[in-house]
């Protein structure tokens, strides 16, 4: 790890200085330059209410997407799939998980069109005395490391939502001077922190359960633009939940451990010689199993 030293800060410049200075500085957006944006190099997301608004129409190559959710609101893979699927399939590359609060689904992302072995998940500490969200500053560490990595096509991280802000300028820092995306995912309480977040596109998401039955409402994704390149959007957006063969891969795993079951209790009930050491294990994995 490159060890990075102090040095004395520079005496302010005057107004006039600065205004000459700025303009040459990389990594700094301007209020004044959103129209660039629109001709940024963009990943559509696979929802159309949500390109519409984004600027250049899509996720943006080469910048943190800083997204916040309510504690356990899994919305992750129902917002990014779409996208995620189409950059996966259109180039080539690895996409890194780092401290994923979950492990992915393999045969679901599969079913949207993501190959799951070119996931590569690195998942934060949990032995006893580790920090439950995991360590902070190691893990965005990780994201840096992955960033630079010729081989990585984007980063997806789960990372506290108290970290420094020289932390998050590292980030997006990083991820402007490879031109890969990185989701950062935090918890909404970093919404509540005083100091402007440095990642271009911000964004809150939930999930709304809607109303069964004829006439309810279908469950969506609500998606509120805390912070765009252009003017500001205050009202949410309502996504349909794309659901792509789930159906299909859940009932295919269900029928497979019908199966495994069944076989087991054939084991059970067809074979009066078992071990006396064979038959708890086989009567768990019935239990288990069915």
């Amino acid at each position: 790890m490159t060890t990075l030293h102090a040095s004395q800060p520079a005496q302010p410049a005057p107004m006039a200085g600065a205004a000459r200075v700025l303009p040459q500085l990389q990594g700094v957006w301007r209020g004044d330059g959103w129209q660039q944006a629109l001709q940024q190099r963009v990943q559509p997301s696979g929802h159309a209410l949500l390109d519409a608004q984004l600027p250049g129409g899509g996720w943006p190559l080469g910048a943190m997407v800083e997204l916040l959710q309510p504690a356990h609101g899994h919305a992750e893979w129902p917002l990014l799939l779409p996208g995620l699927a189409a950059l996966m399939q259109r180039s080539a590359g690895q996409v890194v998980l780092v401290a994923p609060p979950c492990r992915p689904f393999a045969p679901g992302l599969e079913a949207a069109g993501v190959a799951a072995h070119r996931l590569c998940c690195v998942e934060a500490d949990t032995h006893p005395g580790a920090h439950p969200a995991g360590d902070g500053a190691g893990l965005a560490w990780v994201c840096e490391q992955a960033l630079r990595c010729r081989d990585v096509l984007a980063v997806l991280a789960w990372l506290p939502a108290g970290l420094p802000m020289a932390t998050l300028r590292r980030l997006q820092w990083a991820a402007a001077a490879q031109g890969r995306i990185l989701w950062l995912w935090r918890e909404a309480s970093a919404a509540l922190q005083t100091v402007a977040s440095p990642a271009p596109l911000r964004l809150r998401v939930e999930t709304e359960l809607g109303e069964p039955g004829e006439g309810g409402t279908p469950a969506c994704l609500r998606v509120q633009l805390l912070k765009r390149r252009g003017p500001a959007l205050e009202q949410p957006l309502k996504l349909p939940l794309h659901h792509w063969a789930w159906q299909d891969v859940l009932q295919a795993q269900a029928q497979r451990r019908t199966r495994q079951a069944d076989e087991a209790q054939r084991w059970l009930h067809g074979h009066g010689q078992l071990l006396p050491a064979e038959a708890p294990a086989l009567q768990a994995a019935a239990h288990t199993l069915g």
